[in-house]
């Protein structure tokens, strides 16, 4: 085998799902591919999330001798704080008209949250271009964070682009200038994008201007 091959498959492997066994969980955060008798999926984990998700089935009825799989989402590091939502909503103010952006990281040692300003590049009404901020031993990214200034919380063509390789629940806030702003959230895995019915209302609350004057 080809040595770039083997270190591809190395880093993305393909499993096979016991029929008579429970599947072995990953030992260390990466992804892989469950081959199912239902179909293929794909499984990524980080030290704050497990997501399990159901790429297709077999265009044939052939018997497949492997056992069956199932979508699931494990939320490992908890409930993001509201509070660190109402503190964007102040960075989204403070920067409206133009965009901004922030990250909520958790530490996986501490079980802290915390959010972290990114270091922008150039941004105006409709654009933001950011470096990714330095984080500490053990924190990684939770909710990637951006404002649309005057415009509404929608996700665009530009960030289905850049959430594309990445594995995180991705936030849009906009009408910054109103008391209660517009927000959008989804999951992020490798190119699959959910979004979220409905924003938590205690999100709506803390970013409520009255509270946070």
């Amino acid at each position: 085998m080809n040595p770039a091959d083997a270190a591809l498959q190395q880093s993305f492997p393909s499993v096979m799902v016991p029929r008579f066994g429970a599947l072995a969980p990953m030992e260390r955060p990466g992804e892989r591919l469950l081959i199912a008798a239902n179909g293929v999926f794909l499984e990524i984990v980080r030290p704050w999330l497990r997501v399990v998700r159901h790429l297709g089935a077999f265009q044939h009825r052939t018997a497949i001798p492997y056992g069956e799989a199932a979508e699931a989402t494990e939320l490992r590091c908890g409930r993001i704080p509201a509070s660190l939502i109402g503190e964007f909503a102040m960075m989204a103010r403070a920067a409206h008209p133009k965009e901004t952006g922030g990250w909520v990281v958790w530490n996986a040692a501490t079980a802290a949250f915390r959010l972290v300003p990114v270091r922008i590049l150039e941004h105006s009404g409709g654009h933001l271009k950011y470096d990714r901020p330095a984080l500490g031993n053990d924190e990684v990214l939770v909710v990637d964070c951006h404002s649309h200034g005057r415009h509404t919380a929608k996700f665009s063509p530009t960030d289905n682009e850049d959430d594309r390789h990445d594995v995180k629940f991705a936030f849009v806030m906009g009408n910054c200038d109103a008391p209660t702003p517009s927000m959008a959230l989804r999951l992020c895995a490798k190119g699959i994008f959910e979004q979220a019915e409905k924003v938590p209302a205690d999100w709506y609350a803390a970013a409520r201007e009255e509270v946070l004057a």
